[in-house]
């Protein structure tokens, strides 16, 4: 079920997955952006992704039904999870490219039943247009192509996170960085400036500074999951660490957040990372 699009950040197109019937990967120049199986939407191939997964999972009772905020939209993967693990769930994406949503619709049908309203807008426009505690989870994973904008990275972009999320709501970030991990420490300080409880979830290698590679960010004004987190990640089949507490003390060092007037986007990926 091949297909492509011309977008703003190049050319996206859905391939098929050899190693899975049904089961389908959109790229974006190149760049592996989401995975899709259509008989199984509640199974994550990417490690991130499942690692946001297990956030879903865990901040309420399970199945209960969430509202939840997808800034970026890609394949919808993240939706499609929740709308299946957690029936009744209200959805809302925000993304930014309507021919690649239109190409995902067209291509990659959602679950039946599935609540899932799709909003052509940039993110931080979309966030800032909703309601205050209008939301139980908001998950951010943008990029323009391999990087994340700079106006998604600063802490006026946490706080509005911070006013959509509900009392005791949470979120969950992508974060791509390698070597020296400068971006993502300076990350972990920016949403420990706006929220009380912040913890790292990435492969150990990724941590370490050995490659680069995506690490989950999440926060909340309440006490996060740790243990149960760091249980579901250790058993994993690609195994990540958890980082939190004093841990997270050590690894934020002395990054300090940032504000918009010197956010920067994320680090260009190396060549041949997604190979």
């Amino acid at each position: 079920m091949p297909g492509q699009v011309a977008v703003a950040g190049g050319v996206a197109e859905i391939l098929g997955d050899a190693d899975r019937d049904r089961s389908y990967v959109l790229m974006l120049d190149g760049v592996p952006q989401s995975h899709v199986d259509l008989d199984d939407p509640a199974h994550l191939e990417f490690e991130y992704v499942r690692r946001m997964g297990h956030v879903v999972d865990l901040v309420a009772d399970e199945g209960a039904p969430l509202d939840v905020v997808h800034l970026g939209g890609g394949a919808l993967t993240l939706p499609r999870y929740v709308a299946v693990t957690r029936p009744g769930s209200r959805q809302r994406v925000v993304e930014v490219d309507e021919p690649l949503t239109q190409l995902v619709r067209e291509h990659l049908p959602l679950p039946r039943g599935a609540r899932i309203r799709v909003r052509a807008a940039d993110a931080r426009a979309g966030l800032e247009a909703m309601h205050d505690a209008s939301a139980d989870l908001v998950l951010v994973d943008v990029f323009a192509g391999a990087r994340t904008p700079a106006h998604l990275t600063s802490t006026e972009f946490a706080a509005q996170v911070a006013r959509v999320l509900r009392p005791g709501g949470t979120t969950a970030w992508n974060v791509s960085d390698g070597p020296p991990l400068a971006f993502l420490r300076t990350q972990a300080a920016t949403l420990r400036a706006v929220f009380g409880h912040v913890l790292l979830a990435a492969e150990p290698g990724t941590l370490r500074g050995r490659r680069h590679g995506n690490t989950v960010a999440v926060a909340s004004a309440a006490p996060l999951p740790v243990a149960a987190l760091t249980r579901r990640c250790a058993g994993d089949p690609m195994p990540s660490r958890v980082v939190a507490g004093a841990d997270l003390d050590a690894f934020t060092g002395t990054a300090t957040p940032v504000a918009d007037a010197a956010a920067v986007p994320s680090p260009e990926p190396p060549p041949g990372v997604f190979g």
